[in-house]
C-alpha cells in the first residue's frame, strides 16, 4: 500500500529497537523460562537488547536472501519466545508484512482467514506446516516456507537455513508512515474475522499513546500475558518476561506461574485479560499474597467487573494501580481509566446498571457518541452526535485508528465515517458520555435487544443480576425476532447449586430483575454451566450462542 502524497515520512518499527540497542545495549530485553529443576524452579534464559537487534538482523539478512523481501504477505505462526520476537522484528526490518491470525479461533475460521490475506509466505512450527500441508487449497499463493524447528517435510527452509550472521547492522526498509506494517484479524468474537491493516504508522502512534498516557518509563519490566502485546515491550524499551502459560487460555492458568515470575523477576507492569486477573487475584487472596514489585497492572479485551477490580487492587501495594484501557483491534488504546476512579466514583453507579465507566479518551484522540444505526454512514456530520446522557455507538478518530480491512470494502463501508482526509472508525459498542467527557460502555451494538418497549442494552441490565452473591456472570440476550424480541437473562452461578438452591436463586434474581426500571420486563431466567467465550482473553462472552441455546429452552 503506497504512502498518500501528503504523508511520505520514512518510519518502520522496527527502528525503535535499533534505538534502544544503542541506547540500552545490555539491559535485558526479552526473558524466556528455558527449564525447570528437579523442585520445579525455573530457571531462566534473556537475550539483550543488542543481542535481539543482531538476532533480527541475521534473520532480516536470510528472509531477503529467501525472496520475503519489502511488501511480501508473511504468515507467522509461532510460539511466543525468542523467535517469535526476533523473526516479528525481521520481518520489518525486510518491509515484509506479517499476517498474524489467533489459532484459538479454530482451524476452520482461521484458515478461511489466511486465505482471506493472500500471503505469500508462511514461517511456522512443524505442525502450522502439517496445517498447511493437509489443506493447500487454503495457501495457494504461498511461494516461500520455513519451518521454526524441526522440518517434516522435503519442501523449504528451516530458520537455521536462513540464519545469516554478519557484523554490518541490516539497513531497515526505508518504509513510510502509511505504508502497510502488518495484517492483524480480529477474533471474530460477534461477527466475521477480519483483516485489520495496520500501516507503521499505526504503530508508532500506538507507542507513543501507550509510553505517553501509562508513564512507561527505561527501568520497566514487563509480564505480557498476551503474545501480540509482547511486541510493544522492545519498542518500549521494557524488558519482556515470558510467562510460562498458554496464551489461548489465559482464563485457567495456574495462578503460580504468573505470580513466580512477578515475584522473582521484579515485574512492575503485567498486561492480563479480565479471567486472568481473576483467577490470580482469588488465589492470592486465598493464600493472603501480595505483589509489591507491580507498579501498574493494564487490564483489556472485555469488560472489567468493580468486584475483580477490587479484589485485584487489595493485593497490590503502595499507589499501584490497574488500568482498564478501551479499544478493539481496529483502534487501541482509545479511552482509559484507573482503579482509584472506579472504586472511589464510578463502581458503585456500574452495579447500578449505568454501564461500565471506561474513562476518557487518550492524548488528542476524539471520541463522540452518535445515533444508533445498523446501516453504512458515508459521510460525516454533527448532526448525528448525540448530547452527553445519551447512548449511542461509540465512534473514535485520530493517529492510531486503522483505516482499512484488508480487502474487506463492505466492512469498510459499514465501519468507517468520512470527514474530508479524516476517518472516523464506527467501534460497534454502544455508551454514553457524562458530563466529566467519561465513556460508560454499555454493550455490544449488534447484542442490543430490540422489545416492542425499545431497546435493551447487556451491560446495564446484567449489573443489576449481578449484584447477587450467588452469580459469577450474566447474560442478556434476545428470543424472537426484532422489534419483538423477548428478554432472556443467562446466568453462571458462583458454583454449581443443586436445583432445589437453584430455584431459590431463580426466585431471588426474579426479585431483583423487579426493583429496577431497566430489568422489569425480564421474567424469564436460564441457568447455565459455564459461559462460551473468547480464546483471545476467555472473557468476551458468545451471546449470540447463547440466544441459539436459550431460544431451544424457551420454545
Amino acid at each position: 500500500m503506497n504512502s498518500e502524497p501528503d504523508n511520505l515520512s520514512s518510519c518502520n518499527v522496527s527502528i525503535h529497537l535499533r534505538s534502544m540497542s544503542e541506547k540500552h545495549p545490555h539491559k535485558r530485553a526479552v526473558v524466556y523460562p528455558a527449564a525447570r529443576d528437579k523442585y520445579n524452579r525455573v530457571a531462566y534464559s534473556h537475550l539483550t537488547f543488542q543481542q535481539l537487534d543482531r538476532e533480527s538482523d541475521y534473520y532480516a539478512y536470510g528472509l531477503e536472501k529467501a525472496g520475503i523481501k519489502q511488501g511480501t504477505r508473511t504468515v507467522l505462526m509461532v510460539k511466543p519466545g525468542i523467535e517469535f520476537f526476533a523473526l516479528t522484528f525481521a520481518i520489518f526490518k525486510v518491509g515484509a508484512v506479517p499476517v498474524v491470525v489467533d489459532p484459538g479461533m479454530g482451524i476452520s475460521r482461521m484458515l478461511r482467514c489466511l486465505e482471506e490475506s493472500r500471503p505469500n509466505a508462511f514461517i511456522g512450527i512443524p505442525i502450522a506446516h502439517a496445517l498447511r500441508k493437509l489443506r493447500p487449497k487454503y495457501f495457494k499463493t504461498v511461494k516461500t516456507c520455513i519451518t521454526v524447528g524441526r522440518r517434516w517435510f522435503r519442501e523449504g527452509l528451516t530458520l537455521n537455513d536462513i540464519r545469516c550472521k554478519s557484523n554490518k547492522p541490516y539497513n531497515i526498509a526505508k518504509t513510510r508512515q502509511n505504508d502497510t506494517a502488518a495484517i492483524l484479524f480480529t477474533t471474530g468474537s460477534t461477527g466475521p474475522a477480519k483483516g485489520v491493516v495496520y500501516t507503521h504508522g499505526t504503530f508508532d502512534a500506538q507507542i507513543r499513546h501507550i509510553k505517553s498516557h501509562f508513564n512507561i518509563t527505561s527501568d520497566e519490566i514487563d509480564l505480557p500475558t498476551f503474545p501480540l502485546f509482547a511486541l510493544f515491550d522492545p519498542a518500549l524499551g521494557m524488558t519482556a518476561i515470558i510467562p510460562d502459560m498458554d496464551p489461548t487460555k489465559p482464563g485457567f492458568v495456574n495462578p503460580e506461574k504468573i505470580i513466580e515470575p512477578i515475584m522473582n523477576q521484579g515485574v512492575t507492569n503485567m498486561f492480563a485479560s479480565p479471567a486472568l486477573l481473576n483467577r490470580v487475584g482469588r488465589y492470592c487472596k486465598n493464600k493472603g499474597l501480595t505483589l509489591p514489585s507491580l507498579k501498574r497492572v493494564i487490564s483489556a479485551g472485555a469488560p472489567v467487573s468493580p468486584s475483580n477490580i477490587e479484589r485485584f487492587a487489595s493485593i497490590l501495594c503502595d499507589g499501584a494501580e490497574i488500568h482498564t484501557p478501551y479499544g478493539a483491534t481496529e483502534a487501541m488504546p482509545v479511552i482509559s481509566t484507573g482503579s482509584k476512579e472506579i472504586l472511589s466514583e464510578t463502581a458503585e453507579l456500574s452495579k447500578k446498571g449505568f454501564g461500565i465507566c471506561v474513562g476518557r479518551s487518550i492524548g488528542e484522540l476524539e471520541v463522540r457518541i452518535i445515533e444508533i444505526n445498523d446501516n453504512q454512514i458515508e459521510k460525516w456530520s454533527d448532526d448525528i452526535i448525540l448530547p452527553d446522557g445519551d447512548t449511542g455507538e461509540i465512534t473514535v478518530s485520530g493517529d492510531l485508528v486503522t483505516k482499512q480491512y484488508f480487502r474487506k470494502p463492505k466492512a469498510d463501508a459499514l465501519s468507517k465515517i468520512k470527514e474530508g482526509d479524516k476517518i472516523w472508525h464506527r467501534m460497534g459498542d454502544l455508551g454514553w458520555m457524562d458530563k466529566n467527557g467519561r465513556i460508560w460502555f454499555c454493550g455490544r451494538k449488534n447484542q442490543r435487544v430490540i422489545t416492542k418497549n425499545g431497546f435493551m442494552f447487556t451491560i446495564p441490565c446484567e449489573a443489576i443480576f449481578n449484584n447477587h452473591p450467588m452469580v459469577f456472570r450474566s447474560a442478556l440476550v434476545g428470543v424472537g425476532s426484532p422489534p419483538n424480541q423477548k428478554p432472556v437473562i443467562c446466568i453462571e452461578l458462583e458454583h454449581n447449586k443443586k436445583e432445589k438452591r437453584k430455584k431459590l436463586i431463580k426466585k431471588e434474581l426474579l426479585e431483583l430483575a423487579k426493583s429496577s426500571v431497566l430489568t422489569k420486563d425480564i421474567e424469564t431466567i436460564l441457568f447455565h454451566k459455564a459461559f462460551p467465550v473468547d480464546i483471545r482473553h476467555n472473557s468476551k462472552i458468545f451471546r449470540e450462542k447463547l440466544a441459539i441455546w436459550a431460544e431451544k429452552k424457551v420454545n
